[in-house]
């Protein structure tokens, strides 16, 4: 795999201060969380999928707040269908039980919700250039859009659960924000990742963040300077991404 399965540090983090400014309708069948750029246009947009938090976070929801300030139509469904993992889960949470089911929450019961908000994305609200985020969990299925193109381009942060053809199979651009300290995405996996992404012919990018772990650019703890610095600079990575490639 190009990273490893999610684990106990995929739920656990700090809530942050902030009021959502989109709403939660119902989407391609699935609830899910919509903000408009300022000037309303669909033109241009973001796929967000999160990490097991699920869209109903906050810190999700300001992100995708923050995205539609800079221009996107943002649209966040939810992945799990009303089951998402509670932040800092109780310490007897069977993370893998919940990952595998039954129901499960695996590729078969995923990436059909992802598809069906991408389609409605494209018909019913006319989005010309699409790119995908993942966070995390996420990190997957953005990377799988990028397999056939579905997608113009896909930003990444601390991914899990990735298998290296999926990687190796990207036909867009994709970026990726990696945190010095992650057993999901550690260094022999960075450095295996790289080495596939050389392979495919694509434009890539990967920057590394000191002093954080997995989960800083959505969970970390922003009264630490260092980790406010690279959250809100993974940020800025994704942004300048999608202004070039979007």
């Amino acid at each position: 795999m190009a990273s490893n399965p999610p684990a106990a540090c995929c739920t656990l983090g700090v809530k942050h201060e902030g009021e959502a400014k989109g709403s939660l309708e119902q989407f391609g069948g699935v609830e899910t969380y919509l903000i408009y750029p300022s000037d309303k246009s669909t033109t241009r947009a973001v796929l967000l999928l999160t990490d097991v938090i699920g869209h109903r976070f906050i810190n999700a929801q300001l992100i995708a707040d923050q995205l539609a300030a800079n221009g996107y139509l943002v649209v966040m469904p939810d992945l799990f269908h009303g089951d998402p993992i509670p932040l800092n889960r109780p310490a007897d949470f069977d993370l893998m039980a919940w990952l595998k089911g039954p129901p499960g929450h695996l590729p078969p019961r995923v990436e059909p919700v992802v598809k069906a908000v991408l389609a409605e994305m494209k018909t019913k609200l006319g989005c010309e250039k699409i790119g995908a985020v993942g966070y995390c969990f996420g990190g997957k299925y953005a990377i799988r859009l990028l397999n056939d193109a579905q997608v113009d381009a896909a930003y990444v942060a601390h991914p899990s659960f990735v298998d290296e053809d999926e990687l190796a199979a990207i036909q867009r651009p994709l970026s990726i924000a990696a945190a010095e300290t992650d057993s999901i995405f550690p260094v022999e996996k960075r450095h295996e990742s790289e080495r596939i992404l050389a392979q495919t012919g694509q434009v890539y990018q990967i920057n590394l963040f000191s002093g954080v772990e997995h989960g800083f650019a959505v969970r970390g703890d922003i009264s630490k300077p260092v980790i406010r610095f690279a959250k809100e600079a993974a940020f800025m990575q994704m942004v300048a991404w999608f202004n070039q490639y979007v």
